[in-house]
């Protein structure tokens, strides 16, 4: 037997992902759908999708050989491309004042919001945020999220956030997922920091930065430019120099506000996440760029905001991804699927659209170029629904959940069959 050869099927549909734009609008007929597939992975890597029965006949007396019983459809492994999973605490209190008619902006400006999580993050062990942040991502990864990109944005200060990005990277090698770390030390200026706004960015890039590098904790940046955060002019002396250091960039953009999603664009940011506040002006900006358009329906539904324009992006051009924005204060469903298809409900989005903004949309947004389909030479990362339609995953809104889920071609997660 050669080394570490499996074939997996046969799939009653399987969706590769291939061919399909990395910017604007698709249509379902563009998603190549095969039926009675196979997957020949070795190691970690797909080495050939195609008909099974054929995919057997070819290497039967080289792979194990693993049959599936029943319908089962596979799909890429989801990518969940913005999530604030490593925190402690919660702020349900948050969620019951916005409901009784408070604002985000009003609960954050009287001590609650993002603050209320820094104090009870900043007061945890680096073990508890570590098993958090595990146990968490396990939950991703049960709904088929096999990359997950963890923010940390709850220190506030130099070993408050390298206390985080530790413990995601410690997770990281305790979950099947893979955890994308992102620092967002640029979340809001803490209440118990003295200078100003450019005096805390000033610190943060000539003693965080330089940090990150040498333990090697992240290589992606972000910054969330709100009236109760940062603002535009302030933000972009820090975000080019983290750039110039190497850092890819990322930004929370146009969330109740419009100048966000500019400041992505000058700068060449992989990302700008939110957009719920983007007019026409900021659409455009995007369509005609490189930076993917991030919505994030779950803070919309938390927060009781509008959605992301997410019909009015694909149309004009730009490359939507849809991920959870998991966190404890205007997004704590933690449901990819679920959100995803409340948007797609709300802004009539076709479910090749969907699929690929939790696919390889998303994957792009973390320039990874290896996952989010299933072709050759990508990651075997993909998940198996007990269904023998593909149109039923979206159709159920979440409540169907992968049978199994497979991450760098080994099986990670399973229900009894």
């Amino acid at each position: 037997m050669e080394k570490d050869l499996k074939l997996i099927g046969p799939f009653r549909q399987l969706l590769t992902m291939e061919h399909i734009s990395l910017k604007g609008a698709i249509k379902d007929d563009e998603l190549q759908v095969i039926d009675h597939a196979g997957i020949l992975i070795e190691g970690e890597i797909i080495q050939e999708i195609g008909d099974f029965d054929l995919l057997c006949q070819q290497w039967q007396e080289r792979a194990t050989i693993i049959h599936l019983e029943g319908d089962q459809v596979a799909l890429p492994g989801f990518v969940d491309c913005h999530t604030h999973i490593s925190y402690a605490g919660q702020r349900a209190n948050d969620f019951a004042l916005r409901n009784a008619g408070s604002s985000y902006l009003e609960i954050a400006e009287s001590g609650g919001g993002i603050w209320s999580t820094v104090s009870q993050t900043r007061a945890s062990a680096e073990d508890e945020l570590v098993q958090l942040t595990i146990d968490r991502s396990d939950f991703l990864l049960r709904q088929g999220v096999t990359t997950i990109e963890v923010k940390s944005g709850y220190g506030l200060q130099v070993e408050g956030e390298l206390k985080i990005l530790r413990a995601i990277k410690r997770a990281n090698g305790q979950t099947a997922a893979d955890l994308i770390p992102t620092c967002l030390a640029a979340h809001m200026l803490p209440r118990d920091y003295k200078g100003s706004a450019k005096d805390y960015l000033d610190l943060m890039e000539a003693t965080l930065f330089p940090e990150l590098k040498a333990q090697q904790l992240a290589n992606r940046v972000d910054a969330f430019i709100e009236k109760t955060a940062f603002d535009a002019e302030t933000i972009k002396p820090y975000l080019q120099r983290a750039k110039e250091m190497g850092f890819d960039l990322t930004v929370h953009a146009d969330q109740f506000s419009t100048s966000g999603s500019q400041v992505a664009v000058e700068l060449g940011a992989r990302s700008a996440d939110h957009l719920e506040a983007s007019t026409a002006v900021e659409i455009e900006l995007l369509a005609h760029s490189d930076t993917v358009a991030v919505a994030l329906p779950a803070a919309s539904i938390g927060i009781g905001c509008a959605f992301t324009p997410a019909r009015k992006l694909l149309d004009a051009g730009a490359s939507l991804a849809i991920a959870s924005d998991w966190n404890p204060g205007s997004a704590p469903i933690g449901q990819l699927l679920t959100s995803a298809c409340i948007l797609a409900t709300m802004e009539k989005l076709s479910n090749a659209e969907v699929l690929s903004a939790l696919t390889f949309r998303a994957a792009y947004a973390l320039n990874l170029h290896d996952r989010g389909k299933l072709v050759k030479g990508m990651r075997a990362d993909f998940s198996l629904f007990q269904t023998d339609n593909y149109q039923n995953i979206t159709y159920y809104q979440g409540s169907m959940q992968p049978s199994a889920v497979w991450k760098n071609g080994k099986e990670v997660f399973s229900i009894e069959r």
